[in-house]
């Protein structure tokens, strides 16, 4: 039985990737809603039918919220009372639902996915896929969860999210709690920053006199082969001088408590503060 899935905030580079990407498969009906004018009308003219809010929940079986992390608890407020009885939400980052910002459910079930994009040392067919880091072209994995509800519904709505991301290898099922240890705790809080940090001393030593052609050819290089041992894609162990350096740096560059942001109450106030920062940038 075809199913309807509603898009909503259709007009967004997220959105879009869903409308393309679930929009193939035959056994899903697909509405779009997008609020922004501009955005409708780049739809429209791309060939989409947008239709609104109003009209498109009462027959929406799935919901996809295709709108900023620091808007989904306020439009899922105002999206669960229209939708169907029985009805799926599915939520694209776990933050609202870590810190209780969605509503009552109900009889409707919640869902969260996310993509976790294709991974490094790990082969690729083509080179359109060797060059794709988001993911949609190279083959990644997919987190999902179940927030509330039925768990047949759960498993339809997995369908559709690996529609959304494909061309999806495996999903894995984790928690509302675990995801957002993955997302922001790991994968932003550590890992972004650690990338960051990485840029950053590339750039302190071109300041320092380096040439600039050279030092990313060494960062580059030291990047990959420092991950390849410590993932254990590379067999051989780090020297025993790299040992100590990282020893050293461990105490000079990382918090000795960076773990922290993994418990609890320092999560919850990360997350509440990205989801207040993103909301302003949001309104702009």
């Amino acid at each position: 039985m075809q199913r309807t899935v509603v898009i909503v905030g259709a007009g967004g580079k997220m959105g879009a990737r869903a409308a393309e990407k679930i929009g193939k498969e035959s056994r899903f009906r697909v509405l779009l809603c997008e609020s922004n004018d501009l955005r409708a009308r780049q739809l429209e003219r791309d060939g989409f039918h947008v239709v609104s809010v109003e009209s498109a929940l009462p027959e929406a079986d799935f919901v996809v919220m295709a709108v900023p992390d620091a808007l989904i608890g306020r439009i899922a407020h105002q999206l669960a009372p229209r939708m169907k009885s029985d009805g799926t939400l599915i939520m694209l980052d776990a933050a609202a639902a870590y810190v209780n910002e969605l509503p009552e459910p109900g009889s409707l079930t919640f869902m969260i996915t996310h993509p976790c994009h294709p991974p490094f040392f790990t082969e690729q067919a083509t080179e359109d896929q060797r060059r794709d880091y988001f993911g949609g072209v190279a083959l990644q994995d997919i987190l999902i969860s179940l927030a509330h509800g039925s768990e047949s519904r759960f498993q339809e709505g997995t369908e559709i999210c690996k529609a959304m991301f494909a061309p999806v290898r495996k999903a894995y099922r984790v928690t509302p709690g675990q995801f957002a240890l993955l997302e922001p705790a790991m994968s932003e809080i550590v890992v972004a920053t650690a990338a960051c940090l990485m840029k950053k001393s590339l750039d302190a030593a071109v300041e320092k006199g380096v040439p600039a052609d050279a030092a990313m050819a060494f960062m580059a290089g030291h990047a990959r082969i420092a991950m390849a041992i410590a993932f254990g894609a590379e067999k051989s162990p780090f020297s025993d001088a790299a040992k100590i350096a990282i020893e050293w740096g461990m105490k000079e560059v990382i918090r000795p408590d960076w773990k922290k942001v993994f418990e609890p109450q320092a999560l919850r106030e990360a997350i509440e503060v990205m989801l207040a920062v993103d909301s302003v940038e949001s309104t702009k």
